[in-house]
């Protein structure tokens, strides 16, 4: 045997011990995936309707078979985020489409949650499963008694054997406060029970490298990192037209409950069962980050802001590298009307957004505390002025 043929075994070898030690890790991956206790399911509105706009039944009693037999022996947990409520409202009111302006979408939410909880209540009625509603915005969640009242009734709900439905609160959400779309809000939703997994469900089995309707493309079956996906285009809106998001919204939420460390599968409605198995299915995406606190998440990927503060450049420090607090001597302007409570963003000289918080002023206000200590604006104006205009408890950084 020739050195270039030795060579040639070794590295064939090597590339056989590689993929047997890969091959080896997925599968461990995998089993951690069957193992999870408590996991939140999202559902796509195409997944549950039928063309025409209306509620599959039949859709609906599959996707309720698979959850039920995960949830028998009560080994799981499972939070189901469902979309379908606006597309639930459509052909009762004789819209052919998803209308674009937001007092119709409110008005086939308003037909159709009913239609779909009430699906869903049928359906799980079958195992003796109660269904709980849960109707969300971002300013329930971003606040901070809001954010614990909503954990709270999610745990309760757990507890007492129920299926919680969750969904966003289309009837009443202004644009200000909307998600956008239920796969962040099932990424947040997944951070705010401590979830172990999250499974978000589409129609379509997975992240392809291309278009998976044209040949030659393939589906990437665990993604370890964001750079993962440079360069492949994941497209944009579904193909049915009932719904907001589309490949990109779903891996986006993929990236943020990876980053607060939970696992995600990403697959087809008719892939469910596989899903919660554990077996090889859609696309894994690994864990790659660790869990912080569950409210500034919302806060970071769910709030609007509804004003900004200019900060000087010792107040940039004091929050970005020093953790601190913001107070008014660090505030060089205001912009936007808000009022105590509500999310700003916090932005260096340049006009870069650094961090967003909760503020603890009206927008009103802040003027005449620019500046100013607070110990001074105690002595003037009372003790309640003595206090942060961003607590660091209500901040996040944005570009840590």
């Amino acid at each position: 045997m020739t050195q270039a043929d030795a060579n040639a075994v070794t590295q064939a070898h090597e590339s056989a011990v590689a993929r047997a030690d890969a091959s080896a890790l997925a599968q461990a991956h995998r089993n951690a995936v069957a193992r999870a206790h408590r996991i939140v399911v999202k559902v796509g509105s195409s997944s549950l309707t039928t063309a025409s706009g209306g509620l599959d039944a039949d859709r609906v009693d599959a996707l309720v078979d698979v959850l039920a037999k995960a949830r028998s022996g009560g080994e799981k947990e499972i939070v189901l985020v469902s979309s379908g409520a606006i597309a639930a409202g459509l052909a009762p009111l004789g819209l052919r489409r998803r209308p674009k302006d937001l007092a119709r979408q409110q008005a086939a939410a308003s037909v159709g949650q009913g239609l779909l909880v009430a699906r869903y209540t049928a359906s799980c009625a079958r195992y003796g499963v109660r269904v709980g509603q849960v109707l969300l915005t971002s300013d329930d969640t971003s606040r901070r008694a809001h954010h614990r009242n909503a954990s709270r009734t999610l745990d309760k709900l757990l507890a007492m054997g129920a299926l919680p439905v969750v969904n966003e609160n289309d009837t009443v959400a202004t644009d200000e406060i909307r998600f956008g779309d239920n796969d962040r809000l099932a990424a947040l939703v997944a951070h705010l029970v401590r979830a172990d997994l999250l499974v978000l469900l589409s129609d379509v089995d997975g992240v392809y490298d291309g278009d998976p309707s044209k040949p030659g493309t393939s589906r990437i079956a665990e993604v370890r990192a964001p750079s993962d996906l440079d360069g492949i285009d994941v497209g944009s809106a579904g193909k049915a037209g009932v719904g907001t998001g589309g490949m990109v919204t779903k891996v986006e939420a993929a990236r943020i409950a990876a980053a607060a460390g939970i696992p995600v599968v990403l697959t087809s409605a008719i892939h469910a069962a596989d899903a919660l198995a554990g077996r090889d299915t859609g696309t894994y995406f690994h864990p790659t980050g660790k869990r912080s606190a569950d409210r500034l998440l919302w806060l970071q990927h769910a709030s609007t802001p509804q004003g900004a503060l200019m900060l000087d450049d010792g107040a940039v420090r004091a929050v970005v590298e020093r953790r601190k607090s913001l107070l008014p001597a660090g505030i060089a302007a205001v912009e936007g009307e808000f009022t105590a409570g509500d999310p700003v963003e916090l932005r260096d000289s340049t006009g870069r957004a650094v961090a967003r918080g909760l503020v603890n002023f009206d927008a009103k206000e802040i003027p005449q505390l620019i500046g100013r200590s607070t110990r001074e604006l105690a002595r003037e104006l009372g003790p309640a002025y003595e206090r942060e205009v961003v607590h660091r408890d209500d901040l996040v950084l944005l570009h840590p």
